[in-house]
């Protein structure tokens, strides 16, 4: 552990007021005990969050609940948010160093934080991929809290990243039907991909065991209840922020005793809160990452410097992306293998 007590000099993403972002230089102390500095490989934009973050839609209600975990400032700003960080350990305890980890950081070159909030990334997990991270201990959660079962049929509608990422898992499930429902046609090549079974909205199946909304549009959670089968659930995946969504429950919502459960990763499911932590879910997470299917969620990168042109115009739309990576510098190697942490090569 280092004794130094020179702080240390980093630059750090800001949403400074609605729709405006910049980077920013600050100090960050030296690590104390049981801490670590961490340098920034790779981070993920979590473009459906963040987007409301950029907009400075966070519903005033709910402010304090939507924290990241190493937030900065307050919404709507200015504040600094993000949590899908990967780096190398450069400072801390000595089993510690030189380990490539996942950290629920915002962007961010150099960063301190408890070694508590780092998460080991394996060796067959190259470190971009494990940007992604954050996005699977999404899925896990949900999957967690619907409990799918031998011979489901499931919809997973909205093929965004959140969808992608729950379709991806449960193709393995031994399912009796699976489909990915999207509006895009262009989300057929994804589910292609991943190889699973694509359906537009009017063309999937219903009768369905589980739903999984993950579209964040009313139409999507209302088609969510159409396809349900009687006494079927659907797991609410989508977060609206400060917009009002209207739910059909006026049609047969009653008649066929349909369910909407709400599933939301600051939490670990109530079915699963006793036995794992926080800490075992994201373990589970970036193990799962080993498959390189992941990889067809990584849909560009930029350079560190340009992340406030990448976010506006993944807000305004002239970017399009599942998640896109922000290389720091020195940051797009694989970091040099250690004697006691080998690093597979790609």
């Amino acid at each position: 552990m280092t004794n130094s007590q020179t702080p240390v000099h980093a630059t750090a993403y800001w949403t400074t007021a609605k729709e405006h972002g910049e980077l920013r230089a600050e100090e960050v102390p030296a690590p104390g005990p049981g801490e670590a500095l961490v340098k920034a490989l790779y981070s993920g934009i979590s473009k459906g969050t963040e987007m409301v973050v950029h907009a400075g839609a966070v519903p005033p209600r709910v402010a304090e609940e939507m924290r990241a975990p190493h937030q900065e400032g307050k919404f709507p700003g200015p504040v600094k948010f993000g949590y899908l960080s990967v780096g190398v350990v450069e400072e801390g305890p000595e089993e510690w160093k030189g380990q490539r980890v996942f950290c629920l950081n915002p962007h961010q070159d150099l960063y301190v934080v408890p070694v508590t909030s780092l998460t080991r990334i394996p060796d067959d997990v190259p470190s971009q991929r494990a940007v992604l991270t954050g996005t699977v201990e999404t899925a896990v959660n949900g999957l967690w809290e619907a409990g799918p079962r031998l011979g489901d049929r499931i919809a997973v509608v909205g093929a965004g990243l959140v969808g992608g990422m729950v379709a991806t898992l449960l193709r393995t499930f031994p399912l009796q039907r699976l489909q990915l429902v999207d509006l895009d046609p262009g989300r057929k090549q994804l589910a292609e991909t991943l190889g699973v079974d694509f359906a537009h909205p009017d063309d999937a199946l219903a009768d369905c065991d589980i739903v999984f909304h993950c579209s964040a549009s009313q139409e999507g959670l209302a088609r969510s209840l159409q396809l349900a089968g009687d006494e079927g659930e659907v797991i609410e995946m989508s977060w609206y922020a400060n917009r009002e969504v209207t739910v059909p429950l006026g049609e047969d919502f009653h008649a066929r005793r349909l369910s909407i459960r709400a599933s939301q990763v600051g939490m670990v499911s109530r079915a699963r809160r006793h036995r794992r932590t926080n800490a075992d879910r994201l373990d589970l997470s970036v193990s799962l990452l080993k498959d390189p299917v992941f990889d067809a969620f990584l849909t560009g990168s930029s350079p560190f410097q340009d992340l406030p042109k990448v976010v506006q115009s993944l807000a305004d739309g002239s970017l399009e992306a599942l998640c896109h990576v922000v290389e720091y510098p020195s940051g797009a190697p694989e970091p040099a293998p250690a004697a006691h942490n080998p690093e597979n090569s790609r």
